[in-house]
């Protein structure tokens, strides 16, 4: 058995500066006085305050982990100690603040945030207000997580759901202003944040939901399955899923509708890509070359301008996908025998290549170079012009389930194992008898197959195109979006895209900030599950088969 040694306090005291310096930088760049002004619960904290106690409650819930499992209670003295230890160094920029001008060279530090950081008290209560409240949100992350299963994980859900709805309660204030008028808005909302009242029947309603469903789940562990109730079951889901997104439009709003919009463009390359990297193990940089090559092909073929041909998008389609999955060949025969680094930098090359192409004056009759194609119209259907975005959300979601189906398909059928096999070692699948040639051709066709059609319903969605559209960081974006999800996961390509597409989105409201909460959300979670949000079994059994194995005994 493995002793663990017990967490000591020099430990503990270095948690407690991190978080307590995590704390500073924030307040010295602005960010914790921007968010300050923002209630989560009308009257009593605000996003200031969440982000200002996020570092110590974090730590001190991880410290708890660290202490062995007869020493739990002294985890509740552990999580005082970090809290009370990151407030000193805001109580040393307040008492600084207060008796100097240190707006002459630390600028963000206003006179807001020093009234945000005491609590709008005087230093010396203020200080002590801090103190005290800090050190109880580490007694009570530790405490969190010494508690059992089964009460903790309602409780971190429920306390999830609070934060997240209350970081973006305007826009559910609108949604809700939208059905129910502003007679249910005003019971609900206080100003633009929860009122005391709703944020709590949303936390026990949370909570209670949560431990429902995990005390279900184990019931249903412990039962005989019945085969014919799942999949009855089964099916009315399928069939609640299928009416959701159908009415999905109606339930987002304009705003939200388009952000899907976006999202779903994202998750029709982002699953090609998974094609060519996550399956085939092929590191493609340029894939964005594919996304431009179908919406120029559409802007060619449909525009009503002087470059345009004037046809349908839907007879210009097949012509787009077609004219990208050549690209992917034409792209797929120079680098056959390149492998790793060189081929990123080859497909590197290539994306470049189009986007300069396109931008320059030898195209220019063709492409229209840097003023782009205009006049692009809109999709119809029976005559009909798809022109607000809950009208193309339906093409975008056909797209996508269309996408989403090949590659389910491709993924078990036998062209999709010898891409996994390619992608363990090309040797050793060469040696077994895969057609190298046509297996990466095959990947490379079909990757660019997606990123046509979505660079198609680009074109169309926008009405008009521009080089400047295509940039590297286009492909930097799609292939995050699938290492974030999870390589080789489909349902993984989805969750990345909402992550690293929808959310810098929703997040808008926070100005310049918003892209370090990003940086901050990819971080935390490359640290915390390095195999991606929503992993493949096979990528997630690789990555953490040095966990299962066992040390060689030295007898």
């Amino acid at each position: 058995m493995i002793n663990t040694k017990s967490i000591e306090i020099r430990d503990i005291i270095k948690l407690g500066l991190i978080a307590g310096v995590i704390e500073l930088s924030l307040s010295m760049i602005g960010f914790i006085d921007l968010l300050g002004t923002r209630e989560v619960v009308s009257g009593i904290f605000t996003l200031g305050h969440v982000f200002m106690f996020a570092a110590p409650f974090g730590l001190a819930f991880v410290s708890a982990g660290k202490v062995p499992a007869d020493e739990k209670n002294k985890a509740l003295g552990h999580g005082f100690l970090i809290g009370v230890i990151a407030a000193l160094p805001m109580i040393i920029l307040a008492v600084l603040a207060t008796f100097f001008d240190v707006r002459q060279f630390l600028p963000n530090v206003s006179p807001s945030l020093i009234a945000l950081i005491i609590f709008h008290q005087n230093l010396t209560v203020g200080s002590l207000i801090l103190v005290i409240v800090s050190g109880v949100l580490g007694l009570l992350a530790a405490g969190l997580h010494i508690l059992p299963e089964r009460i903790q994980h309602p409780l971190v859900t429920g306390l999830g759901w609070v934060l997240i709805a209350g970081t973006f309660s305007e826009l559910l204030l609108g949604r809700v202003r939208a059905f129910f008028g502003r007679g249910v808005v005003k019971l609900i909302f206080k100003g633009k944040a929860f009122n005391p009242l709703a944020a709590l029947i949303i936390l026990v309603a949370t909570i209670g939901i949560t431990y429902w469903l995990d005390t279900r789940s184990h019931k249903k562990e412990e039962k005989v399955v019945d085969i014919k109730k799942m999949q009855k079951m089964t099916k009315i889901r399928i069939g609640l899923g299928i009416l959701l997104l159908l009415l999905s439009p109606l339930i987002l709003g304009t705003y939200l509708t388009e952000v899907v919009n976006n999202v779903g463009l994202y998750v029709i390359m982002g699953l090609g890509l998974n094609i060519v990297v996550g399956f085939a193990g092929l590191l493609d940089l340029g894939y964005v070359a594919f996304f431009a090559i179908g919406a120029y092909m559409m802007g060619i073929l449909t525009s009503e301008g002087d470059i345009g041909l004037g046809l349908s998008f839907w007879t210009a389609l097949p012509f787009c996908v077609l004219a990208s999955t050549l690209a992917g060949v034409i792209l797929g025969i120079p680098v056959l025998g390149m492998r790793g680094d060189y081929l990123a930098i080859v497909t590197l090359g290539f994306g470049e290549i189009i986007r300069i192409l396109a931008l320059s004056d030898m195209l220019k009759p063709f492409i229209g170079g840097a003023q782009g194609i205009l006049q692009i119209p809109k999709p119809s259907i029976f005559g009909f012009d798809l022109i607000q975005p809950g009208h193309l959300f339906y093409i975008v979601l056909l797209g996508v389930l269309l996408a989403a189906f090949i590659s389910w398909r491709l993924r078990d059928s036998r062209l999709g194992r010898q891409w996994m096999a390619m992608r363990d070692d090309e040797d050793v699948a060469e040696a077994m008898g895969i057609n190298l040639v046509g297996t990466k051709l095959m990947a490379f066709a079909s990757g660019a197959f997606f990123g046509g059609l979505a660079g198609a319903i680009f074109a169309s969605k926008l009405t008009s195109i521009f080089p400047h559209s295509f940039n590297l960081i286009v492909s930097i974006n799609v292939l995050s979006l699938i290492i974030v999800g999870g390589l080789g996961s489909l349902p993984g390509v989805v969750v990345g895209a909402l992550v690293l597409v929808g959310l810098p989105e929703l997040l808008r409201e926070f100005a310049e900030h918003r892209m370090l909460i990003y940086g901050a959300l990819l971080i935390v979670m490359m640290l915390a599950k390095p195999e991606g949000f929503w992993p493949s079994e096979v990528i997630k059994r690789e990555l953490h088969a040095h966990e299962k194995s066992e040390p060689i005994s030295s007898d």
